[in-house]
């Protein structure tokens, strides 16, 4: 009994995988002989069109019919008038959008939900620590979340569309490091309003520049550049208004905002009222040199009022390049920069106590080459320069910087960056020294769900 046990455990060990492996064979014989007989066919078919193509070809062509009586003169269609140019009515009658609201089926969501987590290490000299004067004031030396965002976002009806951004992060505020959890954006933007027109109303990241409206873990480097930083803070232009645009039926793309805010920034603004509110404007144009080169150009604006009711003015111009050789899905090269002038009344104090009013006039500006050879490798370097906008003095940084990115949905990045002051640092601790300052930076970063595109 037990040999006959080992004899039928050999034989569907030995036989069972040649008797699969014949079937399979076989399989394939029939599928490869129905093909074959299919191809027959198939040459049968062609060759019969052909002796039915030359027959024809072969037949005299018969002898045109003596002219007879000319056909009747067919009366022809009088010349339309030109259309008429649209009424204000027509154009300030809603239209409908095309490929922006498509219906949902039963058991899904009305929007699209995402999760972004962004995590920041830093590390530098025990002086720059102790000053609080690195590129992350208050969180030197630490791997901290710089941005945990939930996004809600989605087509509301064909006329309009709704976005809700939710950010939890590690501040230093007040000599305290906390987690602070609040609104990030939270605005709707009207689509069809007359003449062409869009409308952006809630709280939003002003579309001010090139990089003001990128979120933080979006950004090209592991930082925001330090003249945006110096002139608008570490948290950007983020105001409470309304934005309208127009993109004007030109033979060329351009595209024209302005927008009204309450002014609350309190680097640059800080009025925070209505009655003397913050205006911004914005020109931008886009055109492709050829199938591989592009180029977008930009010029922005805003003034306002700083919380002493001194008015401040800011304007930019911005550039990005980028070149994508043919059948790639990526830019090989990209080139941007962005330069700021502010103007601004300020009261300047003398040893007696006595103020008075003077103008602070100030530059800066950043640019950063990176490059792209590989879909899932990148690495570049930036060049910072500004002026302090009330301060004396100015600070220059540059920034070398690689990223790895095994999908479009998980992305590392790792950089060095050196930054040197014209005046020490004025440490919040009282205590260290930051006026040059060296830095490793590293981020992780990635995105669970759906996540908006950004233009270009």
């Amino acid at each position: 009994m037990r040999g006959f046990v080992i004899a039928a455990v050999w034989l569907t060990i030995v036989l069972v995988p040649g008797l699969a492996a014949a079937q399979e064979a076989e399989a394939l014989r029939r599928e490869l002989e129905q093909l074959r007989r299919q191809q027959e066919q198939a040459q049968k078919l062609i060759e019969a069109l052909n002796e039915r193509l030359k027959r024809l070809e072969a037949q005299p062509v018969p002898a045109p019919a003596s002219p007879g009586p000319p056909p009747p003169a067919v009366a022809q269609p009088a010349p339309s008038a030109p259309a008429a140019p649209p009424s204000l009515i027509d154009l300030a009658r809603p239209r409908q959008p095309f490929a922006l609201y498509q219906p949902r089926g039963s058991g899904q969501l009305l929007f699209d939900m995402g999760v972004v987590g962004d995590f920041v290490g830093n590390i530098t000299q025990n002086n720059v620590d102790q000053a609080d004067g690195g590129t992350f004031p208050g969180r030197e030396n630490r791997f901290f979340p710089r941005e945990i965002e939930v996004s809600f976002f989605g087509q509301i009806d064909p006329y309009a569309r709704g976005e809700v951004r939710i950010e939890a992060a590690e501040e230093f505020e007040d000599g305290t490091r906390e987690i602070h959890l609040g609104l990030a954006e939270a605005h709707l933007t009207l689509l069809t309003l007359p003449w062409g027109t869009q409308a952006k109303l809630g709280f939003m990241r002003s579309r001010f520049g090139l990089l003001n409206q990128i979120h933080a873990h979006d950004l090209p480097q592991v930082d925001r550049p330090d003249v945006l930083v110096q002139f608008f803070g570490e948290e950007g232009l983020r105001e409470s208004g309304v934005e309208l645009t127009w993109v004007p039926p030109l033979p060329f793309y351009l595209e024209a905002l302005v927008g009204v805010f309450n002014g609350d920034n309190e680097e640059s603004f800080g009025r925070g009222s209505l009655k003397a509110p913050l205006v911004t404007g914005r020109l931008r144009t886009f055109f492709e040199l050829n199938d591989s080169n592009a180029i977008q150009l930009g010029v922005s604006g805003a003034t306002g009022e700083t919380e002493d009711r001194r008015r401040n003015t800011v304007v930019g111009l911005d550039l990005k390049y980028k070149f994508t050789p043919e059948g790639w899905r990526h830019p090989l090269l990209t080139i941007a920069g962005e330069a700021l002038y502010g103007n601004r009344l300020v009261e300047v104090f003398d040893d007696a106590g006595v103020g008075e009013e003077r103008r602070r006039e100030r530059f800066g500006w950043y640019a950063y080459a990176e490059v792209q050879p590989w879909q899932r490798w990148l690495g570049g370097v930036r060049y910072d320069n500004t002026q302090y906008p009330v301060e004396p003095g100015r600070q220059w940084a540059i920034e070398p910087y690689i990223a790895f990115m095994p999908s479009e949905f998980l992305r590392f990045r790792l950089g060095y960056k050196h930054t040197e002051r014209s005046h020490p640092f004025a440490a919040t601790s009282g205590q260290g020294s930051a006026r040059i300052v060296d830095e490793f930076l590293f981020q992780a970063s990635f995105i669970l769900g759906a996540h908006p595109a950004h233009p270009f």
